[in-house]
């Protein structure tokens, strides 16, 4: 991880719980397909440097489908169908801010901006939701939250769904900003995800905090 991120992380990688999981992740991979690819794993991480990070949007896990997932959450490769979760996502947009939602549905635009688009789980096998859930990337991506939330500097996390939200107690809300709301999913867009305005919520709280907003509007 040839990133900022790696003295920031590092005791981790000498933890049981690592060792085990790398182990675990190589012997699903000998056996069954495993997203995202092996050197998109910690795409998140080398996208948005820690030192640049102004936004937090959190994932449960990787989409399972094929071709779909390059580690950034609800984001997927440029040329690949976009997901309902995203399309969603950039309704909401549009409606907050007037953006035209893309073609596409990859959110690099965002990654190297500053918004760190992290999952909880890093990996899944093929077409089985959450099946690497529970293994020990919850550890490590609850310290990927936790240094984060070390930056003095205001930081505004954004948690969509029941799962995110269960990670509000890793925030120190006294310096960052928490938006909250229903997840993006078909399932539960309308009940508190649309009209909820996460973006331009974002921006206002970076420059009440007198930091740059995000160009939330995605290019192409």
């Amino acid at each position: 991880m040839k990133t900022d991120w790696n003295p920031l992380l590092r005791a981790e990688f000498d933890k049981t719980y690592w060792s085990d999981l790398q182990a675990f992740v190589a012997e699903e991979r000998q056996s069954h397909a495993v997203f995202p690819p092996q050197g998109e794993v910690f795409r998140a991480l080398h996208l948005t440097p820690h030192a640049d990070t102004r936004v937090v949007i959190l994932g449960q896990d990787p989409y399972h489908g094929p071709g779909q997932a390059h580690g950034l959450c609800f984001s997927v490769q440029s040329g690949v169908r976009q997901p309902p979760s995203l399309v969603n996502i950039f309704k909401e947009l549009e409606a907050d801010l007037g953006c035209t939602p893309p073609r596409h549905g990859n959110l690099e635009h965002w990654a190297t901006q500053g918004v760190l688009l992290l999952n909880a789980v890093l990996t899944v096998r093929a077409h089985n939701a959450n099946s690497h859930q529970g293994k020990g990337w919850e550890q490590f991506t609850d310290e990927v939250l936790r240094v984060v939330n070390a930056k003095p500097e205001r930081v505004v996390f954004m948690l969509w769904g029941g799962y995110a939200r269960r990670k509000k107690p890793l925030v120190d809300t006294s310096r960052h900003v928490v938006i909250e709301s229903a997840h993006p999913s078909p399932l539960s867009a309308h009940n508190g995800f649309f009209g909820s305005r996460p973006f331009s919520r974002a921006n206002d709280a970076l420059v009440v905090a007198g930091r740059d907003p995000i160009d939330w509007c995605i290019p192409g």
